[in-house]
């Protein structure tokens, strides 16, 4: 399994819903083609795309080609995704956390410059 594979391949509106409509179940090429305004060739060439990140699995009976959907590819991209962005967001915290103290400390400076000002001026 390869992620390069997987997320270019959902990277195209038109696999993406080839794979919507493949959730549903399995279907034959033609069937999956019959919505897009495109060639047939061209939809094929999307299937194998879709194939190689297999996202697609391929069923031949006799002339008959069916396609099913294989989420393994998909769920594990979404596990890298999570990880990362787990990572990611546990970092950018921390950073805010410091960012926040850093402008209470510079704020508590500028308050306690301004305080004896005041006070001299009784």
């Amino acid at each position: 399994m390869n992620l390069d594979d997987t997320l270019v391949a959902l990277a195209d509106p038109t696999r993406r819903a080839i794979l919507q409509r493949l959730s549903r179940g399995e279907a034959r090429v033609t069937e999956v083609a019959e919505p897009f305004d495109i060639s047939l060739n061209s939809v094929s060439k999307h299937i194998r795309i879709l194939e190689r990140a297999e996202l697609v699995k391929r069923r031949v009976v006799g002339r008959e080609h069916f396609l099913a959907f294989n989420p393994a590819p998909m769920e594990s991209a979404a596990e890298w995704i999570e990880r990362h962005r787990t990572f990611w967001t546990q970092r950018l915290d921390a950073l805010e956390a410091a960012l926040r103290a850093e402008d209470a400390v510079a704020a508590a400076k500028e308050k306690s410059r301004q305080a004896p000002q005041k006070r001299s001026k009784k």
